[in-house]
């Protein structure tokens, strides 16, 4: 008796053992193609490196232009002989991962379907699109506030302080906004997730819409890098009517799925 259990429980254990042998390889496979299609937007993105510098200091350049109060004149410096090579390779790295953004969610999802069933397995499609359009919107957006945020960080560092910019810290600055900005319009998607799964409840969710608020107040003063009032509110308050229509989508579908 006790070799046969030996032997089941060797069997078993070859059968976990491949198991998850298979699992790790098809993980391996997946971040392979993700960081692939990184790879090939990294390119596009250095292919077309000065009309994407152009457009992103575009806004700064725009405000030295109309307020002539402000002691700048666009220009961004490179203070050292790797601020231009970093600056270039932030703005590849940063673009690469946006431009690849759905083929990295759909390697996500493809890696945990195995494990959803046919009704869940029908949100893949709304799931990828909705990740992807929320992310553009907010990058969009942060990209719109940028010249009002740099407008208040000027008409505060004062009358007599000349505004010289080193490129690779401006352009640190736009891609910490815009992954700031993304990540935070991604927020209903994990709401909507978590109601999904019977996690949390629209119910709950309404009830404590106060702490909710101060929530997401608080998560946007953090992840906001430049911390001024302009992006904290441009952040916040989009953020919170996300909040309110992802419980609203989520009472509809459990609703639903009740009936």
């Amino acid at each position: 008796m006790r070799s046969v259990g030996s032997a089941s429980d060797a069997s078993a254990s070859s059968s976990v053992t491949m198991s998850m042998t298979d699992h790790l390889r098809e993980l391996r496979m997946r971040i392979v193609r993700a960081l692939i299609a990184v790879a090939i937007g990294m390119v596009v993105v250095l292919s077309f490196y000065d009309p994407i510098l152009r457009f992103l200091t575009e806004p700064y350049r725009d405000l030295c232009a109309t307020n002539p109060d402000f002691s700048c004149d666009g220009s961004l410096f490179a203070l050292g002989p790797l601020d231009g090579f970093a600056a270039r390779i932030r703005i590849a790295t940063w673009g690469g991962v946006i431009l690849a953004m759905p083929v990295v969610f759909w390697q996500i999802w493809r890696f945990v379907a195995p494990g959803l069933d046919r009704r869940e397995k029908k949100y893949a499609v709304p799931f990828i699109a909705s990740i992807t359009v929320l992310f553009a919107v907010g990058c969009w957006m942060a990209y719109w506030t940028l010249d009002k945020a740099l407008e208040f960080l000027i008409s505060w560092s004062g009358s007599s302080v000349d505004q010289a910019y080193q490129v690779s810290k401006y352009v640190s600055l736009v891609t910490l906004m815009a992954l700031a900005f993304g990540a935070g319009f991604l927020s209903p998607v994990l709401i909507l997730f978590l109601q999904l799964v019977g996690v949390v409840t629209p119910r709950s969710l309404i009830r404590q819409w106060r702490i909710a608020i101060m929530c997401i107040f608080v998560a946007a003063a953090v992840i906001t890098p430049s911390g001024d009032p302009v992006s904290l509110f441009a952040l916040s308050i989009p953020m919170t009517a996300l909040y309110f229509l992802a419980v609203l989508i989520g009472w509809l579908m459990t609703r639903r799925r009740s009936r």
